[in-house]
């Protein structure tokens, strides 16, 4: 099919030129939850379609390498596209995927990944195996705004503006009743302490939960006031805290209540989790997730770095003889060092690149677990991991380029890929996670 040129109006006199809708046909889907059609060569990224679909566009935003557009219509459709679950779907800017099938999804998320991998130059030796489960009802954590009304609400997919909702499939539906009881009980104060935002945490099976609350008022009065007013309608309301903000990035706790954490119950072991920590968001599959890392690893030491509060340190306690985790974010270290009592693990207070630096001559670990951030762990890092050689790692991945950067990197010095599983942590969503097991003779 011939693609149409870009056809632009004067809007009025004096006004940018705007383009008019025009007609394209999909290709395939692209990270970051559009997919990719193009006009003369140039690429177009267009949201909420699928592959195969015929479909009326209106560029929204002009890049030198690329277009950013709208869907106005869908002409022809994928027998892979389904109603939607959530009828926010589309203003709100949470999910990417729920107009189409679970299976299609994977699918997505598959070729996502592979196209990735070969972009980096990755040699994939091996098939990549799937872990999933059930793709709703699934989130432990959600953070939610308030707009000028107190209506609870996401951000929206086009825009910072918040979009009111009454419903989220893919939260725990503790969450969601929590939030909108915030929401009515936070009505009853006076507009210059009403909260911003809140940040709700539960546990798998919804009995436990952390609220953080978020204002930009400097006055912490009525806190205890509300707290008691929502855990009355809440009553698995653990613990709560109020936090200030001041729009520019500084933030300041004012106030808590209750508890600072909750105890997490795995297959094999209950955690702490304090306010704010950082834990695997998706219930339903933490416990596979954890099997899917540790599984199968035994020996004299292991070293898990970006460790949480321990998730996978706990795990490996068990099979290997000395274990020592790396944790820098002050929200987790109390946490990972109580998580660890009693065991022959330790918790330290570190920059992960910074033990690295200190050990890289030491006592060489049997296997090293990596779970970085979106940014991946950089040329220093692997290079340092490099040099320590230990005969396994395990690097757990929340960003395929960033994986790749790292894999290119741990290959060339003479790893060798064993298994690579994408994991399904955030259906619905254009995220996912990646585990990799690495070998090195």
């Amino acid at each position: 099919m011939k693609h149409s040129k870009t056809k632009r109006a004067d809007a009025k006199p004096g006004n940018a030129t705007v383009a008019l809708p025009q007609i394209v046909q999909i290709e395939k889907p692209i990270y970051g939850g559009a997919f990719l059609a193009r006009v003369e060569g140039k690429a177009i990224f267009v949201p909420l379609t699928l592959p195969g679909e015929q479909v009326r566009v209106r560029i929204l935003d002009e890049k030198r390498g690329y277009s950013v557009a709208d869907a106005e219509a869908i002409l022809t459709a994928s027998l892979e596209r389904i109603p939607s679950k959530c009828r926010h779907y589309g203003r709100c800017g949470g999910c990417h995927y729920q107009h189409a099938g679970y299976e299609t999804q994977l699918a997505i998320k598959l070729a996502i990944l592979r196209e990735t991998f070969e972009r980096g130059g990755i040699r994939m030796p091996v098939e990549i195996a799937v872990l999933s489960g059930d793709p709703w009802h699934y989130r432990n954590r959600i953070r939610l705004a308030f707009d000028s009304e107190g209506n609870p609400g996401y951000r929206g997919r086009r825009s910072h503006a918040v979009v009111q909702i009454d419903e989220c499939p893919i939260a725990a539906p503790l969450l969601i009743e929590a939030a909108m009881a915030a929401s009515q009980i936070a009505r009853q104060f006076a507009a210059a302490w009403r909260p911003t935002e809140i940040s709700l945490f539960c546990n798998r099976d919804e009995t436990a939960l952390l609220a953080s609350v978020f204002t930009s008022s400097k006055s912490k009065t009525p806190f205890d006031e509300f707290t008691l007013a929502l855990r009355k309608r809440i009553p698995s309301l653990v613990g709560s805290q109020l936090v200030s903000e001041d729009g520019e990035g500084s933030s300041r706790t004012l106030a808590n209540w209750g508890a600072s954490s909750l105890a997490y119950r795995t297959n094999q072991f209950d955690y702490r989790v304090d306010q704010g920590a950082f834990f695997q968001v998706n219930r339903w599959l933490v416990d596979e997730l954890l099997e899917k890392v540790v599984f199968g690893r035994s020996g004299a030491l292991a070293w898990d770095l970006f460790a949480g509060v321990g998730l996978f340190a706990r795990r490996l306690t068990e099979n290997f003889a000395r274990v020592v985790a790396v944790e820098s974010a002050p929200t987790a270290i109390a946490a990972l060092q109580h998580n660890l009592q009693d065991t022959n693990g330790s918790g330290l207070n570190a920059e992960t690149v910074a033990f690295l630096r200190r050990h890289c001559k030491a006592e060489r670990p049997d296997l090293i677990v990596l779970d970085p951030p979106r940014t991946g762990l950089g040329q220093e890092t692997t290079a340092l991991l490099s040099e320590i050689a230990a005969p396994g790692v395990v690097y757990v991945s929340c960003d395929p380029a960033t994986l790749a950067r790292d894999l290119r990197d741990l290959v060339g010095s003479g790893y060798r890929i064993e298994s690579i599983t994408l994991v399904d942590l955030f259906p619905q969503t254009f995220h996912l996670e990646t585990v990799v097991h690495l070998h090195r003779s």
